[in-house]
């Protein structure tokens, strides 16, 4: 969901990074699950493999590629080493291997089952461990929807994901489309579905603050929750504004400077007997005050949260951390429509939006899983070397 003009997007988005660095040998080469994908196209006139295709544009789209077009050029361009290690087709008689063109790229990424291509960039992100294990309450998960807004000429045909991203890593962890006839919340239950939420929190906005997920969570996913509140549970919001929050101490305080502005959250937290919400013990006030640096006058946000654990399970600085935590994904958002101008692609055909958006994950998500904080730096790093998508990859010469 599109985000407040006061939200830290810019901010998350620059400290953002694994805990540590991969070391090379704690990453496990792409190509073998990238070959478990069924391959859509007829067998009769096939030249280029499945996995090859997606390999290239893997590793284009690490390299910077933001277009079709770019994986295209990339693939011309890149050295026969590469190529190889990529798994190009071999030509004999020249000798050489042969990239797949633009054509044959744009092919693929509309014809590709997104489901299944999500499917093994989710498991293989998840694969890439950290050096060090992380204590089984510090995960937690970012539930939220984004519009690939050049997907289409008006805002039905445009193509509407939803994306589950693991707060530590920045990893997408599985992504869902959410049709016209449709709408997130139906797809909230599907997409979750996928993966093992035990003893995970799970964070989303206000539009995911529904009872019948709140109880599915907690009841069938053993999982947690810490949700916004806002005016479409009205009974439960008028609730919370009428806690006495004057006596109720700050028990959370952050101050941030940059980016043109000065902003400070306090959080104010109690437990509360009988909330109007399944599972909810606990009552979350969070008020933010912003001032433009070039100005002298404060606007101030107060938004309000619900979640399923009790004091004992969950400090006040703990949940500042998870409410926080969630503009990561909006902050991944943010790095997919400034970084790789995903808003301005004009890609349409098939599933290749879907496709596109999916690659972009990946490289977010690897990067950040090798510690890199400047996701265009290291893209543009990438772009002075062909050979070093391959190492992020685990892909090594043949």
């Amino acid at each position: 969901m599109p985000a407040s003009s006061s939200s830290p997007i810019a901010v998350v988005a620059q400290r953002l990074a694994a805990p540590a660095a991969l070391a090379p040998d704690q990453c496990r080469s792409l190509l073998d699950d990238l070959a478990q994908i069924a391959d859509p196209r007829q067998r009769r006139g096939r030249q280029h493999a499945l996995g090859a295709v997606l390999a290239v544009a893997v590793a284009a789209v690490l390299a910077g590629a933001r277009s079709l077009a770019a994986i295209g050029e990339w693939a011309a361009d890149a050295p026969q080493p590469v190529l190889a290690a990529l798994g190009a087709r071999p030509d004999p008689l020249r000798g050489s291997y042969r990239p797949p063109g633009e054509a044959t790229v744009r092919r693929v990424l509309g014809r590709v089952d997104p489901d299944a291509l999500d499917q093994v960039i989710g498991r293989w992100l998840a694969d890439q461990q950290p050096p060090a294990p992380r204590p089984a309450w510090r995960r937690a998960v970012a539930v939220d929807g984004k519009t690939l807004r050049g997907s289409g000429h008006h805002q039905a045909a445009q193509v509407h994901l939803l994306a589950v991203m693991d707060h530590t890593t920045g990893a997408v962890l599985a992504q869902a489309d959410v049709e016209g006839t449709t709408n997130e919340i139906t797809r909230f239950r599907p997409l979750l579905d996928r993966l093992d939420l035990a003893d995970t929190v799970v964070t989303a906005d206000a539009l995911h603050t529904q009872r019948e997920h709140a109880d599915w969570l907690v009841t069938h996913q053993h999982a947690a929750y810490v949700l916004m509140v806002k005016a479409n549970q009205s009974a439960l919001h008028q609730q919370l504004k009428a806690l006495p929050w004057h006596q109720v101490p700050v028990a959370d305080h952050t101050h941030d400077r940059g980016h043109g502005r000065v902003e400070t959250r306090r959080l104010k937290v109690t437990t509360v007997a009988g909330l109007d919400f399944p599972h909810a013990t606990q009552a979350i006030r969070i008020t933010r005050r912003v001032r433009s640096l070039r100005g002298r006058r404060w606007r101030t946000v107060v938004v309000y949260a619900v979640t399923s654990l009790t004091a004992a399970q969950a400090s006040p600085a703990r949940l500042a951390d998870w409410i926080r935590g969630h503009w990561g994904i909006e902050a991944l958002h943010h790095i997919r429509d400034t970084t790789f101008a995903e808003d301005a692609s004009q890609t349409r055909t098939g599933t290749a939006p879907r496709a596109m958006a999916s690659l972009r994950n990946l490289a977010i998500g690897i990067l950040r899983a090798h510690g890199c904080r400047n996701i265009a730096a290291a893209l543009r790093r990438n772009a002075r070397d062909a050979t070093r998508p391959l190492v992020l990859l685990g892909i090594t010469s043949p």
